[in-house]
Formats: structure tokens, sequence, C-alpha cells
């Protein structure tokens, strides 16, 4: 029997589960929170920070492979377990490169892999010189940390500098600015790459997002098939670059001129592939979990079009899903809730997916759905 460990219990160590659950695998998941999604599935759970050495010693210690669902933890604390000969996928090293967007963007130019242009930021002076350079309106960011929209602030002009830099903690954090795309599309591409060796690519997903954080994801991506060819390319491209192992998400702006740039990167399943358990052969999660286990992958070509949408919290309190009976009424559905006790603004609850004869019917059938659930 394979023992896999994940660093984090949320939905995206709890997806890694449930599709790794049908071959019988045990699962050792390493969360603070004793109530996370994956608590209710996993074989064992180590209750310890994200970055406590010794709790993420014993998960080592009990499994024969080590990953993890978000990219917020200990380089250190992998590096360590990898001296002491424990398998860990993605790597320390390729953690290192992604973890910090400045040296994400730097490894990505250094590799040729196209981003929008990008300084590193000392101080408020740094901040007028590169809207100078890049000209208004820019975009903040804090190098480390940030997800769903934190982390970043747009700056309309001059005046707005201050504001900006307040908003991400007047320097305590290290910051970068990066020039302001004005894209047509965004879109997003999932790869994988096998500790054998074997690489699959999934199909460009378009993305919309809400204050931030993304709302709906629909596939095929609605773009030109040059624009798709140089996705898959980027894909190939950037795990490549990174030393990954494991998936690997690439979101990417589409130019007026259909030209894609790299926004970010993450090691890791990620939110725009949850289309993937329903629309596509093998989900993002199975590919995952093969890949880290050196196994083949599976095909993931798109079975149909599929339509993705959050369900997001608008609202403070305990979590109490109401209308569910009423959203299944479209029988292209399939709701997917996360386990979390309390809803608060802005918090993932569950997302829903649809898969129908067409792009349309897919999006309607979410969209309704999603009116008829609340807490």
């Amino acid at each position: 029997m394979h023992k896999i460990g994940i660093i984090g219990g949320g939905q995206l160590g709890k997806m890694m589960i449930l599709d790794a659950k049908r071959l019988d695998y045990y699962f050792v998941i390493l969360d603070p929170s004793k109530n996370c999604p994956a608590h209710s599935i996993a074989d064992e759970h180590i209750i310890a920070g994200f970055d406590d050495i010794e709790g993420i010693l014993e998960l080592a210690s009990k499994v024969d492979v080590v990953t993890y669902e978000f990219e917020h933890i200990n380089v250190e604390a992998l590096r360590i377990l990898e001296k002491k000969g424990h398998k860990v996928y993605p790597s320390s090293d390729t953690l290192y490169h992604i973890q910090n967007k400045y040296d994400q963007k730097l490894w990505l130019k250094q590799h040729n892999i196209l981003v929008p242009d990008f300084i590193k930021i000392d101080s408020l002076e740094d901040i007028k010189k590169a809207g100078e350079t890049f000209s208004y309106p820019l975009i903040l960011k804090t190098c480390t940390g940030g997800y769903d929209g934190k982390g970043n602030a747009v700056i309309k002009d001059e005046a707005d500098i201050m504001r900006a830099y307040e908003t991400l903690g007047a320097g305590k954090l290290p910051l970068m600015v990066e020039e302001f795309v004005p894209f047509e599309k965004e879109v997003s591409i999932l790869v994988c790459r096998s500790a054998n060796g074997e690489v699959k690519v999934f199909p460009v997903a378009e993305n919309v997002h809400r204050n931030s954080i993304l709302d709906e994801t629909t596939v095929p991506a609605v773009i030109s098939e040059d624009t798709n060819k140089e996705a898959m390319q980027v894909a190939k491209n950037a795990i490549a670059a990174f030393d990954c192992y494991g998936m690997l998400c690439i979101e990417l702006f589409v130019t007026k001129e259909g030209h894609i740039l790299v926004n970010e990167l993450a090691p890791r399943p990620h939110n725009s592939g949850h289309y993937t358990i329903e629309g596509c052969y093998t989900s993002q999660y199975e590919n995952h979990i093969r890949a880290i286990l050196g196994q083949p992958l599976g095909d993931c070509s798109l079975i149909r079009p599929v339509a993705m949408k959050n369900i997001i919290g608008n609202v403070d309190k305990d979590a109490n899903v109401k209308g569910l009976e009423q959203a299944y009424e479209n029988p292209y559905v399939k709701i997917h809730l996360y386990g979390k006790d309390k809803v608060s603004v802005g918090r993932k609850m569950g997302h829903i997916t649809a898969t129908a004869p067409t792009l349309e019917e897919a999006l309607k059938a979410v969209r309704e759905a999603h009116d008829k659930i609340s807490f």
C-alpha cells in the first residue's frame, strides 16, 4: 500500500485523497486545524503548523512521499526532509523558485518565458520611478504570501502610491511592481510531470474573477488555435524550467494580439482545475498522485464542454447549506462542498461543475444551480 503525506488539509488536499482512495492509498495530512476539510477522510491527521519542522518530520516518517496543497510553507523544512532521504514532490528547489513572486518572474524571464515587465521595490521612491518607467496604472505586489487577490494593490496614479503601499504593509514585506496588462482574457493551463519523466498537458481554461477571486472557469477556452498552441508550449517550457514534478498551474494573460504573458504559477493542483474531476478522463488530482508516485499519467483530454463556478461565502456565520435539492434539478450539475464549518465573506465553501453538449448549456447550468444555494 502506498502511503502519501500532504502538508495542508484544505479542499485541494481533500480532493487529492478522494481521487486516490479508489486505489486504497493511505494518507497522512498535516494541518493546524482539527476540522480542516481533509480531516474527515484522511487516515491520520498531524495537528501542527505549516512551519513546524518537527511535525513535518513526523509526517515524512510515516509515508513514502510528501507533497503539499499550497505553496506558503517552510522551504527549509522540505530541504531537511530531502537531506534525510525522504521523497518530496514538487521539490524544495521548485518551491524556492516559485514561492517568491519576484524570484519566480526572474526565473521565467531567464528561461525566455514571457512575463509582464516588473521591478523590485525597496522604497516609495522606487514605486514613483516605476510609474515613470511603465506609466500608470501599476500593480503593486507582495513578493511572498498572497492569494485570492490578497497581496495585490492597483496604483491608479502617483497620488495613489501611499494608499497602496500602506495597504500592503508599508514595506514590512518585500514588494515588487508589475506593469498593468490590458488583457483580453485570463486563462490558465495545467501541466503534469511524473517522477518517471512523462508530461501531460490539460486543455486551456478560461477564467473570470470577481473581487480578485476566481468565480467561473469554462473549458474549452474561446481562443485562437495559435494562442492555444502558444499556451501549451509555455506549459511544457515552464514545468521544465522549474524542474517540477506533479501538477503545475500557469495563470496567463491573453493580449489583444492573441499572445500570452505568464501572470503567476502554482506548483500544485489549482482551483481553475476543479473542472477536471468531471470534465476530463483523468483529473488533476489523480494525475498529481500518479505523478509523485512515478506512475504513468492518465489521459487528460476534455470529455465534453464544462463549466465550473465557485461557491463563495457572502456572510459570516456557521455554515448551514440550503438549496441543494433545488440546485440538483438540472441533471448536468455536480456539487462539491468542502466541509468547512464556518462561512465568511470571500471564503471558498465549495464549487459546482456541469458538463453539457455545449459550453453555453454548461455555464447556464452552474449559474442557475449557484443561485439556488445559500448559507
